[in-house]
């Protein structure tokens, strides 16, 4: 084909299905969508996500309308914010530094003022205390992975891609959202010790019922010919069996 005939070519423009397939394996890229019911599953799973998204966007928007409505300066407040000002300097430029020492020793705010206060040395007690947890056991982890990694073998991007989708399990929990994906590797770990102790017992007892059924099938012992009864094949007596007299006897 000459490039004449290729401009020449008409394009074969793709299917909406062709379309949405295309954007949900850029998404989810370890996922098929061989049949429609796999395909408008994802769409509906993904539809779910963005109401949820969205109704929480509402929701913030909301309150921020009404505190705004409320609260006017804060508006100016979070438009020095957003230009890249400094907000407290952009406070003491519309109340002066006499402003703002007043508005510090308001008596009638200092009960508030207080409790805030307050409220801020406990929080930076509390995130101190957490930051110093969080290296003590970050600390401990790192020589938990590097254990692993060499007992098991494990090389830096598998423990990596391990650590990465166990940090983005986690924070989809803190936010709230539970994916079936996700949800899915949960009960395939929660349920993996069941199977594994369903097989090992199902394996007990075909290797008993194998075993019994070797048994069955073996020939009994002897040439297969029933032992007939008579006074000259009478079967021998057990030691046990035998009477004083053949005692005495053998005592002669």
């Amino acid at each position: 084909m000459n490039m004449d005939e290729m401009q020449e070519a008409p394009m074969v423009e793709k299917s909406k299905r062709d379309m949405v397939g295309e954007r949900l394996k850029k998404k989810y890229p370890d996922k098929e969508y061989a049949d429609d019911e796999a395909l408008f599953g994802q769409i509906n799973d993904d539809y779910e996500a963005y109401d949820n998204e969205l109704g929480t966007l509402r929701e913030r928007e909301g309150k921020m309308t009404s505190m705004l409505a409320n609260n006017p300066s804060s508006a100016q407040f979070l438009s020095d914010l957003a230009e890249g000002r400094d907000p407290w300097i952009a406070v003491i430029d519309r109340l002066g530094i006499d402003g703002v020492t007043d508005l510090i020793n308001n008596p009638e705010k200092q009960a508030e003022y207080a409790e805030a206060n307050k409220k801020f040395v406990e929080r930076l007690a509390k995130e101190k205390a957490l930051k110093e947890e969080y290296d003590k056991n970050l600390s401990e982890s790192m020589s938990l992975l590097e254990r692993m990694q060499n007992e098991r073998g494990i090389d830096d991007d598998t423990m990596d891609a391990a650590i990465d989708l166990v940090m983005r399990m986690a924070h989809e929990a803190i936010m709230g959202k539970f994916t079936e994906e996700t949800v899915s590797m949960a009960l395939k770990a929660v349920t993996h010790e069941a199977d594994v102790m369903n097989a090992r017992t199902e394996g007990e007892v075909a290797g008993r019922n194998a075993k019994i059924d070797e048994k069955l099938r073996k020939p009994m012992g002897g040439d297969g010919q029933p032992v007939l009864g008579g006074s000259n094949n009478a079967p021998a007596r057990k030691p046990s069996e035998r009477s004083m007299f053949d005692l005495a006897d053998e005592a002669r």
